[in-house]
């Protein structure tokens, strides 16, 4: 039996994550590959956000670059315009609400930090900014550790791998110890679907997720209407919501403890229905 972690420390505030939790997707974006989670100003912002609290959104996942397949690196300067501001105006009007910070770099973390956001999400693990570890490390937030191969602009074509489970698993193994060596205490780990996998990967990711476990880390799925949905089924992003429920409930049947999502109200429906049928007896 491996040890549960079962809360997040979040700016002082404990996120009970003893029963799985959603994470609502906000992006100051303009090419997210979704185009309803794209918020262009602050009425929007707002607008998205209360609507995602009202569903019962644990965590909102406000981010300033894309990183969709193909997508280029911004600069950091126009990064920082971005989701800064979208950081403040809902902890103004919002102010209970936890705001995760999605960012490769430790500037942006920091300034992200200090204008209210309680945890950092990188997908680039460290990998893209050297200062990013020890950043985490000085700030004492919780850390969403993804794994991903090379740049979102050419992932895709580094989809390749002899034991695809187990390079993922020593990857999280180094990179949880140096976390742990720096006195990181709370580090969630996302396995990075769609992130340099193919179709058929992501799916078998999905179902050796359970291999995880042994890293004693809470993990954070993110598969919210992406390739492997839709291209699976062959239809578009805005068809892919019921597929999207269906890969959430595997994922939770094999450890998920944070759903990363586009829906909220949907993704709360499918933690209920999880609990209750897991919890009978």
């Amino acid at each position: 039996m491996f040890y549960e972690q079962t809360t997040l420390n979040c700016g002082g505030r404990l996120l009970d994550i003893s029963k799985p939790v959603v994470m609502g997707i906000l992006n100051t974006t303009p090419d997210s590959f979704f185009k309803d989670s794209r918020v262009s100003d602050k009425k929007m912002v707002l607008q998205l956000a209360e609507r995602m609290i009202t569903e019962g959104v644990s965590i909102l996942d406000i981010g300033g670059m894309s990183s969709r397949p193909g997508a280029a690196i911004i600069e950091e300067a126009e990064e920082m315009q971005r989701v800064l501001p979208a950081i403040e105006a809902v902890i103004k009007y919002f102010p209970s609400t936890i705001i995760s910070v999605d960012t490769i770099r430790a500037n942006v973390a920091r300034a992200a930090v200090e204008a209210g956001a309680m945890l950092v999400n990188d997908i680039s693990a460290g990998n893209l900014d050297e200062k990013m570890f020890v950043t985490i490390a000085e700030l004492g937030v919780p850390y969403i550790l993804m794994h991903m191969k090379d740049t979102p602009k050419t992932m895709q074509k580094a989809a390749v791998y002899d034991d695809m489970t187990h390079e993922i698993l020593d990857f999280f193994i180094e990179k949880i110890g140096v976390l742990r060596g720096l006195g990181v205490k709370d580090i969630v780990i996302d396995a990075g679907f769609g992130f340099g996998k193919t179709v058929s990967q992501n799916y078998e990711l999905l179902r050796k997720l359970s291999v995880f476990k042994m890293l004693e880390c809470p993990m954070l799925v993110g598969a919210s209407r992406k390739t492997m949905i839709w291209k699976l089924l062959d239809i578009t992003p805005e068809l892919s919501l019921n597929g999207t429920t269906a890969v959430n409930m595997l994922a939770l049947s094999n450890g998920a403890k944070i759903l990363r999502v586009h829906d909220v109200k949907e993704a709360v429906e499918t933690i209920k229905i999880y609990t209750a049928y897991s919890e009978s007896s």
